[in-house]
């Protein structure tokens, strides 16, 4: 039992480090809810007329294109080369502009999707330590009741289990919204470099 104590302390240890001031976050690295424009972008801040512009049917769907994770950046590039070749700056702003709304609103959905995985964490941990403290008044009996050990034993060692795998692949889910900082702030960059 010492044990499975110190691994699930160990396993959450480090998940907890950077989680700043709200509890729910299981991520080591920082939370940050949303991006702002400046962060991932070196061109000009969008006016008003830019902002309407981001929501013309053309933009938008090559936007939904060039934002989506399962195309390569070089191709993103190019599709990038060729909508400037013949796009003036303004429409180039603007195509920045509706990148970066999709991602920062997939990024915040991800990102809230990762707190209900931290919650259930934590509630999956409680349950644990509350089936460690029913064995233990189990096994301190004057009369031991061993099928409801052995019921409550199999029941920690299921939860143990549950609990572990899922901190491993907290690491590839915390990574995602790190993920869709670069695809944006890369796609920021390959954008600039057409302005005039």
């Amino acid at each position: 039992m010492i044990r499975i104590t110190l691994t699930l302390a160990l396993l959450a240890g480090p998940a907890m480090a950077a989680s700043g001031t709200d509890p729910d976050w299981p991520c080591i690295q920082r939370l940050q809810p949303h991006l702002s424009m400046g962060q991932v972008w070196t061109g000009p801040i969008p006016d008003d007329a830019t902002l309407a512009l981001a929501r013309d049917p053309q933009i938008a769907r090559l936007a939904e294109r060039l934002e989506q994770r399962r195309l390569p950046l070089e191709t993103a590039e190019a599709e990038i080369a060729d909508y400037a070749s013949q796009a003036p700056d303004t429409h180039l702003v603007a195509l920045m502009q509706a990148i970066f709304d999709r991602i920062d609103t997939d990024r915040g959905a991800l990102i809230a999707g990762i707190a209900r995985y931290g919650r259930a964490q934590v509630a999956l941990s409680d349950r644990i330590e509350a089936r460690r403290a029913r064995m233990a008044e189990l096994e301190a009996a004057a009369a031991p009741d061993f099928d409801a050990i052995d019921a409550e034993e199999e029941g920690l060692d299921w939860d143990s289990r549950v609990f572990t795998e899922r901190q491993q692949s907290l690491t590839y889910v915390c990574e995602t919204p790190v993920i869709l900082e670069q695809r944006v702030f890369a796609l920021g960059r390959a954008i600039a470099g057409h302005l005039d």
